[in-house]
């Protein structure tokens, strides 16, 4: 048991190590994205959780965001990675900010 704690500890310090802080000009992604089927939390230290209803399917991706290409982005670590495709950068719509990932609207959610 404290064995396998220890693993998941050293799991967790490397993901919090991982992280770059997002770059200056990417801090508009920074907060709490949601739709009905999706949930996106993009912190500014650069860490990533993701969580998506589809088809009767929840998929899940929590580690740290490694670049940008574009607009979009990748997280993960090392070779286990996933590209989140952004089709629409956040921009404010009469007062909300929405983004579009992976084909869904995602709404901030105000802090």
């Amino acid at each position: 048991m404290k064995f396998r704690l220890g693993i998941i500890a050293l799991l967790l310090a490397l993901l919090t190590a991982c992280s770059e802080p997002l770059p200056e000009d990417k801090l508009i992604y920074a907060g709490d994205w949601r739709s009905q089927e999706m949930a996106l939390l993009i912190l500014a230290d650069g860490s990533v959780s993701y969580k998506r209803l589809k088809k009767g399917v929840t998929t899940s991706v929590n580690g740290p965001l490694q670049e940008f290409k574009g607009d979009s982005f990748v997280v993960g670590l090392g070779p286990i990675k996933t590209t989140f495709e952004v089709s629409e950068a956040p921009h404010e719509v009469d007062g909300t900010w929405q983004m579009v990932v992976d084909g869904v609207r995602l709404t901030k959610v105000s802090q």
